[in-house]
């Protein structure tokens, strides 16, 4: 029995959600989304509220139920407000700007590092070592931070004074931290 699939998702004012012939579509003021429901998962929208059963009692039916529920409501609430993660630059010499449609980023090799920024994520930095990223789509955020990250991976190294070094994504915590040597 799927706990987060019992719980109805509330439709927030100035957001329209339809469904036909399985398929759940949204408008919003931050755009749109699509949905397939999956077989064995049926949904139904009523008192402005969208409810998902499961069709049957199978292993499946029950997982998607669960999945199906928490895709859309991530996807429900993106077209109310943005998802944003802040991204941290920790480094001697680490900065960042934006410029046009591209991230540039100076991490210590010998040329600046230039990301293209994708057209349904916003980028804006508050500081030269802090890096906001926003948009709709939860998911898609969390991809475009992750691969700023991959391109200085926090150091597993604590060294003296907990002086970390590398891109960090707020909320996230750094496993297999070691320490380094000792005299």
């Amino acid at each position: 029995m799927s706990r987060v699939g019992k719980h109805p998702i509330k439709i927030p004012s100035g957001v329209t959600v339809s469904l036909k012939d399985g398929v759940l579509s949204g408008k919003g003021k931050n755009g749109e989304f699509e949905f397939k429901v999956r077989e064995g998962v049926k949904a139904e929208i009523a008192n402005d509220e969208v409810v998902f059963k499961p069709c049957d009692d199978s292993k499946t039916a029950r997982s998607m139920w669960g999945t199906c529920r928490a895709i859309v409501s991530k996807a429900i609430a993106g077209l109310s407000t943005y998802f944003v993660k802040k991204v941290n630059l920790v480094g001697v010499g680490y900065k960042a700007s934006v410029q046009g449609k591209n991230l540039v980023m100076q991490l210590g090799y010998s040329r600046d590092v230039t990301v293209e920024i994708p057209s349904d994520v916003k980028v804006a930095c508050e500081t030269p070592t802090a890096i906001l990223v926003s948009g709709a789509d939860s998911q898609r955020v969390g991809e475009f931070a992750k691969s700023l990250q991959r391109f200085r991976t926090p150091s597993p190294f604590i060294y003296s004074g907990n002086k970390k070094k590398g891109i960090f994504i707020d909320g996230e915590k750094c496993r297999n931290l070691r320490e380094g040597k000792k005299k």
